[in-house]
């Protein structure tokens, strides 16, 4: 009975390998093997044996002949097999085309010998074969078999194979299909030689089938292998090798220059007349799309048909794809148009760079500022040592390519928080006329690498795979991370702001250089920058001259001073991570460097007043050569009545300043008052607090510091979630271990500590939290008895000075432990300025211009204060006598006057 079957493979030019027709439920159908009877061919080679002549040309007549065609065959007769295939001989027809026949009448094959009566059948044979014989037709072709030679295994020198054959287009042969996405091809050699190599489909994966028996294969493997099976097995196709089986790129890994070992397989694309096999197997749900090859895709387009056969795929939920999940909540929320109640897609300035793959970019519309992560982008780790170049090169990369600049952001997905991790948006972010993905520079530059997502994690760049060429390119070029090259980490910059005698050093050449190009590297408050110099690897503090910016919190405790928090969130936008110039002036106690800030053309100083975010500082501001424009500035922030001066009445600061001039012309009236010196304070231009005796306010504080006493003799535990704030008044422990009114002036939670003013006396202290009680609404209606005060007209030796310990000391012999006649001679704010008597003092009796402030001069322990003090010359018959002071001191050598005429510059 005659059979039919698809002629599936050709073993040799006597056997075929026939299948059957697929199952309804695309199951893979049977197998069987046919010898063709009384015929036999060459065999073909392995890797045991080599071929045998004409063996290759007498199985590729037939495979061109036979495969994939429909044949009849009859089984004469089965003999038994190893395996569950079935080997048959018999004879076959194609078409009505008797297949021995056709081998015997093109000369390869021959008939075979037999011992029994020759029949019609076989005497037929015997004359085609004596025909082909005759003719020379293959086998019989008198000048023999073509000599080549054929390499049944992969290239030894793998890498090199790669390099010479990558990207070219190589005649084949496929011989064996693994699985859906796993060939083994035969590659015709231009020199005519045969090479055997295994390909992966390049852009795909399909499930694996089982390798052993009784193991069970992966959901819809089979089917991917009948899919490729039933249109490439045996058939002619173009090979074009990509790479070496290398799944990722591997920054930093010891010996990443090293080569590979002898690879197994080979990456590539196999082209059959019908097109590419890797994107009809996507598009029919039997092979996914693997993200790694998109490098090596990405020139011709590959890798957009395989997504595009994907999304197909998926939208009919066909094999692989019949469960996938539906869109996730970040798919959903980018559906939407927003994220976390944001805009999804936005314009806007760059104002920071955090790392090689986060930013801080400005919401145009909103004017929020929102810090992004590159979508699927992993920079390097400042962290590791053998990261931190190529982490500090990236973060330079970012901030000359974004800080300042205008972008496009488009979020892709908004990561959770896991963790120590914050949650985050992960963002694609383009830049300039060529709209540009900066993460896909970075890429280029081997200054990220891709974050290789789980298969089903559909939140990733939307330019995920160009990412991937741009990092395979990286890779195949050893650029940044992936040149192998250990860079040492980064000194960290030279702080030369360490202390006040450090900077003093640079003062001098700082201001010969002029202006000095820096990059503004931290904005601490409003107006002071931390600046790093590169070419010198130095960093300091710059602190803007002229103008006073309101104070911001150093820490959650603090209050910021009014607008203190919107003038370093101006200044963070405008300077952050620009690159500046700075011009020096002079430096402070600290460390600090005072003077000016150029963004190009743009003065930092004159912009924050411009906006009402500082005043300027008379004091400083008159020296510079550009005061004018401060005052403009300010007069225009007044006019607009920009953030501090929102509430600026021009009348009533006029009707304020006609008293001020009225002072300035004559002296105030006197007024005398009895005053004991309850606190000094030597630092910070020296001033000291005064309680002033003859007022009804002692007399209470009397009355109150005993039930005060009496309150605290009771231990008085504090309230559990009492944690003490910056402006509390409590009740607080001295150091001589009684309880006084007092006001925080900051606390720190971390040292449970905080430091205080004792409002009745003015003396300062830190105490720790747990001497410090909320104060009791009863001690709480007397203000606070301590004022705060100055010397007029004078002011004591700088703390520079040896002579500053000596003036503070004679200020306490002199003031300390007694009561003190006062008058005012001026009011600065809430601060007094003083002239001191010693009622005791007999030279006082008799000379009423005599005081203490004079007596201080005339030992040199104190000068004019010309400049701190603007009303000198509303007391002239003072001033005579404070300088007659003055040259008693010089003439007589005392105190900085010891080694001649060295009075401070005034």
């Amino acid at each position: 009975m005659s059979l039919k079957a698809i002629v599936k493979s050709v073993i040799s030019g006597d056997t075929l390998v026939l299948r059957g027709r697929p199952g309804p439920q695309g199951q893979s159908p049977k197998e069987r093997i046919l010898h063709l009877a009384d015929v036999v061919a060459p065999r073909m080679g392995n890797q045991t044996r080599e071929d045998e002549p004409w063996s290759f040309e007498s199985r590729d007549f037939l495979r061109a002949f036979a495969v994939g065609k429909e044949i009849s065959f009859i089984s004469t007769h089965s003999f038994p097999s190893n395996d569950d295939v079935t080997r048959d001989f018999g004879t076959a027809d194609i078409g009505g085309v008797d297949v021995a026949s056709e081998m015997l009448k093109n000369g390869w094959a021959k008939v075979k010998e037999s011992k029994r009566d020759p029949t019609e059948d076989d005497i037929r044979k015997r004359e085609i074969e004596a025909e082909a014989k005759a003719a020379g037709k293959g086998l019989w072709n008198s000048h023999g078999p073509q000599a080549r030679a054929v390499h049944q295994t992969m290239p030894t020198d793998s890498q090199a194979f790669v390099s010479e054959w990558k990207g070219k287009s190589l005649d084949a042969l496929v011989e064996q299909v693994r699985d859906g996405s796993t060939l083994r091809v035969r590659l015709f050699m231009p020199d005519g030689e045969h090479q055997m190599v295994n390909i992966a489909l390049a852009g795909v994966r399909c499930a694996r089938t089982s390798s052993k028996q009784g193991e069970l294969s992966e959901p819809w493997a089979e089917e991917a292998k009948f899919f490729t099976e039933s249109r490439l097995l045996q058939r002619s196709v173009r090979v074009i090798i990509l790479s070496l089986p290398t799944s990722t790129a591997t920054p930093f890994q010891a010996g990443a220059n090293a080569p590979p070992p002898p690879a197994s397989i080979f990456i590539g694309t196999v082209l059959h007349p019908a097109g590419n096999v890797a994107e009809h197997l996507v598009a029919t749900g039997l092979a996914r799309v693997v993200d790694w090859h998109a490098g090596m895709l990405a020139a011709g387009g590959g890798m957009e048909r395989l997504r595009a056969a994907e999304k197909a795929a998926k939208e009919k939920r066909v094999s692989l794809y019949a469960n996938v999940p539906t869109a996730s909540a970040s798919t959903t929320t980018q559906s939407n148009g927003t994220a976390n109640g944001n805009s999804r897609v936005f314009d806007g300035t760059v104002t920071r760079v955090w790392s090689g793959d986060q930013i801080s970019v400005i919401d145009k519309e909103s004017g929020k500022d929102r810090r992004l992560q590159l979508s699927s982008t992993k920079g390097p780790k400042l962290s590791d040592p053998k990261q931190a170049y190529y982490a500090q090169e990236a973060r330079e990369f970012l901030r000359k390519r974004l800080i300042g600049k205008h972008v496009k952001v488009m979020i892709d997905f908004v990561r959770p928080r896991d963790g120590e991790y914050e949650e985050r948006e992960c963002a694609t972010v383009r830049y300039g006329n060529q709209n540009s993905n900066v993460a896909e520079q970075l890429m280029e530059k081997g200054l990220a690498s891709v974050v290789r997502h789980r298969r089903d994690d559909e939140d990733r760049s939307p330019d995920y795979d160009k990412l991937m060429a741009a990092e395979q390119a990286a890779v195949a070029e050893s650029r940044g991370i992936h040149s192998g090259k250990e860079q040492p980490a980064p000194k960290p910059p030279i702080n030369i702001s360490e202390s006040g005698p450090r900077a003093t050093t640079f003062v001098n050449g700082f201001k010969r250089q002029g202006k000095i190009s820096a990059v503004v590297d931290y904005v601490a408050s409003g107006s002071r920058f931390k600046l790093l110099i590169p070419k010198d690897n130095q960093s300091l503090t710059l602190v803007l001259n002229g103008i006073r910016a309101p104070r911001t919190a150093r820490n959650p405790s603090e209050r910021s001073e009014p607008f203190g928090q919107e003038a370093a969130d101006f200044a963070t936008r405008r300077y952050m991570q620009r690159d500046v110039e700075f011009e020096v002036d002079t430096v402070d106690k600290s460390g600090g460097f005072i003077g000016t800030l150029w963004l190009k053309n743009e003065n930092a100083a004159v912009s924050l007043v411009k906006e009402g975010l500082a005043s300027v500082h008379s004091f400083s501001a008159d020296s510079l050569s550009w005061s004018t424009q401060l005052y403009s500035a300010e007069a225009e922030a007044k006019q607009a009545q920009r953030n501090l001066w929102e509430n600026y009445d021009e009348e009533a600061e006029k009707a304020a300043q006609a008293p001020a001039a009225e002072d300035d012309a004559g002296s105030l009236k006197s007024e005398y008052l009895d005053v004991i010196i309850s606190d000094v304070r030597p630092g910070n231009g020296f001033s000291f607090s005064v309680q002033i005796l003859n007022t009804e306010g002692i007399a209470t504080l009397e009355k109150l510091m005993r039930d005060f006493s009496l309150h605290h003799r009771v231990a008085q535990p504090a309230p559990s979630n009492f944690v003490p704030k910056a402006g509390d008044l409590v009740s607080a422990k001295f150091s001589d271990g009684s309880w006084y009114r007092a006001r925080i002036r900051r606390a720190s939670p971390l040292k449970k500590e905080a430091e205080v003013t004792f409002i009745d006396y003015g003396n300062q202290d830190t105490v720790s939290f747990s001497n410090i009680r909320p104060l009791d609404p009863k001690f709480r209606s007397l203000p606070g008895q301590a004022q705060d005060a100055r010397l007029s007209f004078v002011r004591l030796v700088s703390t520079e000075s040896e002579y500053h310990a000596d003036a503070v000391q004679r200020f306490r012999q002199l003031c300390e432990d007694r009561k003190l006649v006062a008058n005012i001679d001026y009011k600065e704010g809430a601060t007094l300025h003083l002239r001191l008597i010693d009622p005791n003092d007999p030279v006082a009796m008799q000379d009423p211009l005599a005081c203490i402030n004079a007596d201080l001069l005339r030992e040199g322990l104190a000068s004019i204060d010309r400049k701190g003090c603007k009303y000198l010359g509303a007391y002239p018959h003072i001033m005579n006598k404070l300088q007659t002071a003055v040259a008693e001191a010089k003439r007589d050598r005392t105190g900085m006057f010891e080694f001649g005429d060295v009075e401070e510059d005034e």
